[in-house]
């Protein structure tokens, strides 16, 4: 009887625990999978709008007149007057030479000289004694030509001393070095005592650079171009400024407007380009010689121009494609051609048109269909100040 009962048990709690598992089933068959959650993602609407479109190029800085300052003669280097990096006037002394060698050499050719002046006064006076003993023929006339020969002979050498005289008081005044420009002195080559050798020894170099000039190459195919928008041939002076800009090695811009100054009338044979030279005002100082910058050429005005962020397009095997969001909130990718970089921002030539919802932010977790929750991206520099003033 007790095993009857057991057994009756079994099977009831045997058919509990089947009838609980086929409603567990069937429920879990009707829910179905979980719906994913929409990707957050930062949009911009595609506005066109006038753009700018600039070439950068590598340049560099040069002092408007560069002075290497040599001694013109020998000696020991005395006196250094003007301290290293410090602004001097034309005129003002730089350096001196010992002087006391030519101060010697100068009284020792005025010497001389007064010497050939004596005998010059004394020849003269032969002569005229005997071109009159001549006369009554007291005198041979090879003793006549003797003395004009003679006499001759002591106008050439005062002549003669006093050409050295000229040249010991040039050389005495070059021992005295003077400012051939207003500028800014550069680093002393050499210490006092140092001996200095005539038209060898650099002494220092003097830059001025109330102006200066900035130097970069340009290909020759946009040299062409830039001529036909200035309306003029190389090296003709023009009025107008062309649409240079200069910027730091900071990023900032130089505030001064830069002037076309120099086309080089011949290409370089090893890159096909060609030297162009830029002059600008250093009122400030702010420019120093030798120093990198980068000028920026206007190429192009743009009237209804696509600018997006850079981060906005995608790159694959050589093609770009950007992420739209359509009407029903979902992400698409959309294939596109892309033109000139402007500043941050990078130019749309085909694929968008305005009102398209353009994907910035949030493109690494995108597919095709896949639902979005789109947030207007809060500013873009990239695609107005770009657009406005390209960097």
């Amino acid at each position: 009887m007790l095993i009857r009962v057991l057994a009756t048990g079994s099977k009831i709690a045997l058919a509990l625990w089947v009838a609980t598992a086929t409603l567990l089933l069937a429920g879990c068959g009707k829910k179905g999978p979980p719906v994913p959650p929409a990707v957050e993602v930062s949009t911009v609407i595609v506005t066109p709008q006038a753009a700018t479109v600039a070439a950068d190029y590598v340049a560099q800085t040069e002092a408007n007149n560069t002075v290497e300052i040599r001694p013109r003669v020998g000696g020991v280097l005395e006196k250094q007057v003007p301290i290293e990096g410090e602004r001097v006037d034309v005129g003002a002394l730089l350096f001196v030479i010992d002087r006391q060698p030519y101060i010697a050499a100068l009284a020792q050719a005025k010497a001389a000289l007064a010497q050939s002046e004596a005998a010059l006064v004394q020849s003269k006076r032969d002569l005229a004694r005997a071109k009159s003993l001549s006369e009554i023929d007291a005198v041979s006339q090879q003793e006549l030509d003797a003395a004009v020969a003679k006499d001759d002979a002591n106008r050439a050498s005062v002549d003669a001393n006093r050409a050295a005289v000229r040249t010991a008081t040039l050389n005495l005044g070059y021992t005295t070095i003077t400012s051939p420009i207003d500028g800014v002195m550069g680093r002393a080559q050499l210490r006092l005592g140092a001996l200095v050798t005539a038209n060898t020894t650099l002494l220092t170099t003097l830059y001025q650079t109330d102006r200066m000039y900035v130097n970069f190459s340009i290909s020759e195919q946009r040299l062409l171009t830039l001529q036909r928008e200035l309306g003029r041939a190389p090296n003709q002076k023009s009025t107008t400024p062309p649409p240079f800009r200069i910027f730091l090695a900071d990023g900032s811009e130089y505030p001064q407007q830069a002037q076309l100054n120099f086309i080089d009338p011949a290409v370089d044979q090893r890159t096909g380009t060609l030297a162009i030279r830029l002059q600008v005002d250093n009122p400030q100082h702010l420019l120093h010689a030798g120093q990198f910058a980068r000028v920026q050429v206007v190429t192009a005005q743009l009237t209804d121009a696509i600018v997006l962020p850079q981060r906005a397009i995608q790159e694959l095997q050589g093609k770009f494609f950007v992420w739209v969001v359509d009407g029903e909130n979902k992400a698409q990718q959309r294939d596109v051609e892309m033109g000139p970089r402007i500043g941050n921002g990078w130019q749309v030539s085909r694929g968008l048109k305005a009102g398209d919802v353009v994907v910035v932010d949030g493109v690494q977790r995108l597919k095709p269909g896949a639902a979005v929750h789109a947030t207007p991206l809060a500013s873009t520099p990239e695609t107005a100040a770009a657009a406005r003033h390209p960097a």
